[in-house]
């Protein structure tokens, strides 16, 4: 493996800058200045392939800066614009003084506009909506002008907040509000809750709202989601919108290079490794503090069994110390207090779901999100077992390779899979965004004997080829791989290299995500030798493009599918090439490697897969809602008449009635998780009832079940092989 490029392009770039970025160079500049400047720098230099700084690179970040702040254009007026377009072909060379005149006109007069808009929607919603109007709203955005007035900009914000309205108004008018009768009663020392309906209604229990009252009942739903949102709003800092205005620059080099604030790029390293030091809960924010939405298995407060979901956390203190209220606090500042080190004690004052209040002090731990994790099934068909590995992502922990990461998982899922007498083994990379380049080159070592697994090149240098030197299989049986549209990055690489050796044949979507480019997190601190500012976060840059073994490029292209089969991502623009500034395909020479030996009639058995999808009603019927997905997304123009709403919703219905067969579909696959995790459900019910849960959708899951199917057939030609094989001998 060479060595880490991260690491070398740190190196580079510290040298170079060690004697132009220091602190004494900028005393008299703010944190603003200095990450433009270092980000600039940093993407000039380090860049796969950096774009010139000119005329045309202004007009795209004048464009896209207003586009992310205002999308629906409910916000700026067209005199706003017109007041900004002075600067439309001058960015480029504030980006090359460090000069953020720009940023600050066009940040000062969006805070102006959004307290605008707080009146606005206010007003707007005193008055009831009249849903008899023949009216409409095209909700293609990017194609309507920016409003030329305040009173058009109400009427815009008008039919927004009708369309946003509409569908709630529908739910209140035809809903029926219930009081069942609670009981609850002791059973195995615990509390049991039992809901009663009654099978006599009365007017007390069941009572229909009037079209009036539902109408009042929608507007201050909305008005409630609108708070909401606002009050999110008024948390953000400028340096959070400087961010957004840092990223629109960064994003237009390609959509994957990306700048972490110092709060994301923590968020970034816990979703790559899958774990984090804290409490294990997850929070929203609510105006009387932080609400419990989620406990994660295994975590603190799973264990101490105290709190639940829908506890509300009021203030925060450190192991004994006066608690501070975090009532109206950023829940990202909250957070920051409640998170800590494993092994530190927090004392959290919390308002119960019943109303009391009570301190529960916790010591917090290292908490594992199970679900980013790989996770193992048997398959059981008839008298034949066959194993299924899901993998969520590529994870790794950055700082210590030797902890948990998804080569080391996958191997011992493998391992004990082939313990349990798996006959095939089926690893779905659906929905896998991608992740650690070297998780993905150990992996597709475990189902080959050596050989290369993907070529890597830099810009302006010759390609680095990455091998598995490891001659030990761990599994040389029947192997299939399932993708879709969102299998991307390292997901491909995988699918790729065991396609080009012929070792796994791939069913899925005609085509993956398509991102075949690298990236690299640098901590901007590397870079200057000392600063005033603090944290100044990291960046993630594209610094390499990756190709098959055949030298293909899987970028823009993606993996196309050895068994081609649709599902509802189909018709949708989602792929690499549907993103904005993306690298080009491009090819170079292949390497050397020898296509795997162990399937006999391994065309055959895709043939013989292709002809199966053919013919299967479930997915002839996936693919119908494919399109039909596709229609309503194109649908731009919305009526907001509430009786062309209801013709409309009716026809709908009927359509999703039609579907719903998808769900009701039965592969007559038994599911069960291995013994070691049946183990753990007598410690751990929410882990059962996770795995309960996703054996009933594999169930129903029709590319599982062709998966098996070529499993059956590959076991087979095996068989075939190794009965000749015998004669011969």
């Amino acid at each position: 493996m060479k060595r880490n490029l991260a690491y070398a392009l740190i190196v580079m770039l510290v040298a170079v800058a060690s004697c132009s970025f220091t602190k004494q160079s900028f005393e008299n500049d703010d944190k603003d200045k200095l990450l433009l400047d270092l980000i600039t720098y940093v993407l000039e230099r380090g860049h796969y392939e950096p774009k010139s700084i000119d005329d045309d690179f202004s007009v795209q970040v004048f464009e896209d800066f207003i586009d992310v702040l205002d999308p629906t254009k409910r916000y700026f007026l067209e005199s706003d614009i017109m007041e900004f377009e002075k600067y439309k072909f001058q960015i480029d060379d504030q980006i090359n003084n460090t000069d953020i005149t720009f940023f600050n006109v066009v940040y000062d007069r969006l805070m102006e506009r959004m307290n605008d808009a707080k009146n606005i929607y206010k007003e707007v919603l005193e008055d009831p909506f009249d849903y008899s109007l023949d009216e409409s709203i095209s909700i293609k955005y990017e194609e309507e002008p920016f409003a030329r007035s305040k009173t058009e900009l109400k009427e815009r914000w008008r039919k927004q907040l009708k369309y946003a309205t509409l569908g709630t108004y529908d739910s209140k008018l035809t809903q029926s509000v219930k009081s069942p009768k609670v009981k609850r009663e002791m059973k195995n020392d615990q509390v049991i809750t039992n809901i009663e309906v009654p099978e006599t209604v009365d007017e007390e229990v069941i009572k229909a709202l009037t079209p009036e009252e539902a109408e009042k009942a929608a507007r201050e739903s909305t008005k409630k989601t609108l708070d909401e949102f606002f009050d999110f709003i008024d948390d953000l800092e400028r340096k959070d919108w400087f961010v957004q205005y840092i990223n629109t620059i960064v994003d237009e080099f390609d959509p994957h290079t990306f700048y972490f604030a110092p709060d994301d790029k923590e968020k970034f390293d816990v979703s790559m490794s899958g774990k984090f030091e804290g409490i294990g809960a997850r929070l929203q924010k609510k105006p009387e503090g932080a609400k419990i939405v989620e406990i994660i298995s295994g975590g603190p407060v799973w264990r101490d069994q105290r709190l639940e979901v829908g506890d509300e956390i009021i203030r925060v203190g450190q192991d004994g110390e006066d608690p501070i209220d975090i009532v109206g606090m950023r829940l990202d500042d909250a957070i920051k207090l409640i998170k800590g080190p494993e092994g530190t004690v927090v004392d959290l004052t919390v308002r119960k779901v019943d109303g009391s209040i009570e301190v529960i002090s916790l010591t917090r731990d290292v908490v594992e999100l199970e679900e980013s994790y790989a996770k193992s099934a048997n398959i059981i068909k008839g008298d034949q077992k066959f194993g299924l590995i899901n993998l969520p992502k590529f994870y790794v922990d950055f700082n210590d390779y030797s902890e948990r990461n998804a080569a080391t998982d996958v191997a011992k899922e493998v391992e004990r899979l082939k313990q349990e007498g798996a006959e095939g083994l089926i690893l779905d990379l659906r929905d896998n965004g991608g992740g650690s380049l070297k998780t993905v080159v150990e992996m597709a070592g475990l189902f080959i004997k050596d050989g290369p697994i993907v070529q890597v090149r830099s810009n302006g240098k010759g390609k680095d080829v990455y091998d598995d030197k490891d001659e030990r299989i761990q599994w040389d049986g029947p192997l299939v791989i399932l993708v879709n549209e969102l299998s991307a990055s390292a997901s491909e690489i995988l699918a790729a290299a065991m396609q080009d050796y012929k070792r796994a044949i791939v069913i899925g979507s005609k085509q993956t995500f398509g991102k075949g480019t690298v990236q690299n997190v640098i901590p901007l601190d590397n870079i200057v030798r000392s600063n005033e500012h603090g944290d100044l976060g990291a960046i993630k840059l594209t610094t390499q493009k990756f190709y098959r073994i055949n030298g293909g490029s899987t970028q823009l292209e993606g993996v196309k599918s050895d068994v081609v089969v649709p599902d509802k991502y189909s018709y949708i623009d989602l792929g690499e090439r549907d993103q904005s500034n993306p690298l080009k395909w491009d090819k170079i020479s292949p390497a050397e490697y020898k296509i795997w030996d162990g399937y006999i009639d391994y065309e055959q058995t895709i043939a013989n897969s292709k002809k199966r999808m053919a013919e299967n009603n479930q997915i002839k019927l996936i693919e119908e809602n494919a399109k039909w997905i596709k229609e309503e997304q194109d649908e731009n123009v919305i009526s907001l008449n509430y009786n062309i709403y209801k013709s409309e919703e009716k026809k709908d219905k009927t359509k999703s009635d039609y579907f719903k067969s998808m769900t009701e579909y039965d592969s007559k696959l038994t599911f069960k998780s291995l013994k070691y995790e049946e183990e753990l459900f007598t410690q751990d019910m929410d882990l059962r009832e996770k795995r309960d849960r996703w054996h009933k959708n594999l169930a129903k899951d029709v590319y599982i079940e062709e998966a098996v199917n070529v499993l059956q057939d590959l076991k087979i030609n095996n068989l075939k092989q190794a009965k000749l094989a015998s004669l011969k001998g």
